[in-house]
């Protein structure tokens, strides 16, 4: 029985503005929570999952949305947990990858979604996975922007941003009081203009009361520092799904990301058979290539050589 689809936030004019006109928008209850939703495009065809990351919203995928204009895909654009217009978590220990994962993957039932071709950024890459290790007979493709596709190897080092991430107090300091990072997204951009002005206003407008800024944290502590973090495991999911995927797979990267930049060898290792395009974006590739990521999901829903 499909989910029953209540009424979404209302949201300030100037951020309507910059959404595709014909964005649907409505909210799910999902495992105990209530999720906000994007689409675009007839209710009736092929779906595509586009799932951001931290500390983004479905606002990220508008660019890459209005360059499929036409394109007869069904646009399905959640906003994760503690993010965007989505229910928001008090306590930072909801925030794993397996609580996310289960999460998305009762969104995926409730929604009914079959063959999905799966696009997934930063977080979003290993929340999608994890959940589609699931159901892998749902999965018909895969695009990855910018994400990671499995477990770290021996001897890594987490970077800066991460290390960050567990600085005691002065952490809490900047992610909740100061907004970090979503107040300096720019600085992760192969272009800082690219977010700048009421794109920058946006991505804040979630996060804008105190109380509701515990994902970006929790998020970024997420992420393995050593080789015994909970998500290493479930990373490990991941790596075996891609492995064994024999779908159409594209990547889209940005090589000026300073997070997750350097990952694209490693992801082409992983993912041997898939069509590369890189640009110099940076993290938040959508903002500045949007017309070679729609070009990859067209490419990989077959709609265009």
């Amino acid at each position: 029985m499909p989910a029953r689809r209540l009424p979404a936030p209302s949201l300030p004019a100037w951020i309507e503005a910059m959404l595709p006109e014909d964005t649907r928008r409505y909210r799910v209850e999902v495992e105990g929570l209530t999720l906000h939703v994007c689409e675009r495009g007839p209710e009736d065809a092929p779906p595509v999952l586009l799932l951001h990351g931290n500390p983004t919203w479905s606002f990220l995928y508008r660019k890459v949305a209005g360059a499929l204009r036409g394109s007869p895909l069904r646009l399905v654009i959640p906003d994760l947990p503690g993010l965007g217009l989505s229910e928001k978590p008090r306590d930072p220990a909801f925030h794993t990858l397996r609580n996310h994962a289960r999460v998305l993957g009762g969104l995926i039932d409730a929604l009914a979604l079959e063959r999905v071709i799966f696009v997934g950024q930063d977080w979003g890459g290993p929340i999608g996975l994890r959940a589609l290790a699931e159901r892998p007979g749902r999965l018909a493709g895969l695009v990855v922007l910018n994400t990671t596709i499995g477990p770290p190897k021996r001897g890594f080092k987490p970077t800066a941003f991460h290390r960050f991430s567990r600085a005691p107090l002065i952490s809490d300091v900047a992610f909740r009081g100061l907004q970090f990072p979503q107040a300096v997204m720019g600085m992760a951009q192969g272009d800082p203009d690219s977010i700048r002005g009421d794109v920058a206003r946006a991505y804040r407008y979630p996060l804008r009361r105190f109380p509701d800024r515990v994902a970006p944290l929790a998020m970024a502590r997420m992420v393995p520092n050593s080789l015994a973090h909970p998500s290493v495991p479930e990373l490990e999911r991941c790596k075996q799904l891609v492995s064994e995927f024999a779908g159409p797979v594209s990547i889209v990267w940005g090589e000026r990301d300073p997070i997750l930049g350097r990952l694209l060898r490693r992801t082409q290792r992983w993912l041997p058979r898939a069509s590369v395009r890189v640009t110099q974006a940076g993290h938040f590739l959508q903002e500045e290539v949007p017309g070679p990521i729609a070009a990859a999901i067209r490419e990989v829903a077959g709609l265009e050589a």
